[in-house]
């Protein structure tokens, strides 16, 4: 018998009581499971044409392009550190050694403002 594939599914977080939301979605990976190395995406967008529907009414046409992203952390296991930073900058991200420097510095700033409260 061979094991049901896991569809992944994406959630947005709820507003809290003050109305603030990441507007990160996040999936929730089950126990015994994988983030998956690379999600596909439809992207749908109105052409603004519009044909007739089953009951004579105007729907519009959409268009619809499949994207693909891929799971940096997959990218980073797998690629050489060269690559893997070509790959960063094709994204208009900086190169993984600058963007660790630039995240720390951030924390240590996080931290410093947290300790003098």
């Amino acid at each position: 018998m061979s094991k049901k594939q896991w569809v992944p599914e994406i959630f947005y977080e709820e507003a809290d009581d003050a109305g603030l939301t990441s507007h990160i979605p996040f999936i929730s990976v089950p126990e015994g499971e994988d983030m998956p190395g690379m999600l596909f995406i439809f992207e749908s967008r109105e052409t603004g044409e519009f044909e007739p529907g089953s009951d004579g009414e105007e729907l519009p046409v959409i268009e619809m392009t499949l994207a693909q992203y891929a799971n940096t952390e997959t990218l980073k296991k797998n690629l050489d550190a060269e690559t893997y930073d070509l790959v960063r900058a094709a994204l208009g991200l900086q190169p993984l050694k600058e963007a660790s420097e630039a995240g720390r510095k951030i924390t240590d700033n996080v931290r410093a403002a947290v300790s003098a409260v």
